[in-house]
């Protein structure tokens, strides 16, 4: 039987702003950023392979600045997931470690992303110290992940309660059954 702290961290504080209950929009939301920011370092990395690499310079620039703004929105999403989990749990303590790496690598993209935006000009290869702080800045953003893993799959935060999840293991449920169920 859950206790009264994990079924209020199940709960979004906000549907329509956070998602409504067990479909969160931080999850959806994340994949901008990490997916833009581990593209941009496979384009840093084949800058240094190719004759030609302004576009894959210039691109990876770009791809930086998407996935700081998908972040800053996952943020502000992930923060209304945050006020939902009570305060004083290991829960809540891994949630503040996940958010602070978030915005660390958030900022550091970010710092990335004027370093490069103030000194583009020769369509050559990504920096070496550019390369370095997004290689380092997607791996934190790994321990991250790993961290956002566990908020969910450990600790079950904005998942749905084991009782709605057996709704979908009831064998010759259909799936509008399921709908007006949620």
């Amino acid at each position: 039987m859950p206790t009264e702290s994990q079924l209020q961290a199940k709960r979004p504080v906000s549907a329509s702003l956070a998602g409504p209950y067990g479909h969160p929009f931080h999850p959806i939301l994340v994949t901008v950023p990490i997916g833009a920011w581990v593209t941009s370092l496979v384009f840093d990395i084949a800058s240094h392979v190719v004759h030609r690499p302004g576009f894959l310079t210039q691109g990876s620039e770009w791809l930086i600045a998407v996935g700081v703004i998908g972040a800053l929105l996952a943020a502000m999403v992930g923060f209304l997931d945050l006020f939902a989990i009570p305060a004083g749990t290991p829960a809540f303590r891994t949630a503040l470690v996940h958010m602070t790496l978030n915005l660390l690598v958030t900022a550091a993209f970010a710092v990335n992303f004027l370093w490069r935006y103030s000194t583009y000009t020769d369509g050559g290869s990504v920096g070496l110290g550019r390369l370095l702080l997004s290689a380092l800045s997607v791996a934190a953003l790994g321990v991250s992940g790993f961290l956002g893993g566990k908020l969910a799959y450990r600790y079950g935060v904005r998942v749905a309660d084991e009782n709605t999840q057996a709704e979908g293991y009831t064998p010759g449920r259909s799936a509008r059954d399921t709908r007006s169920a949620v």
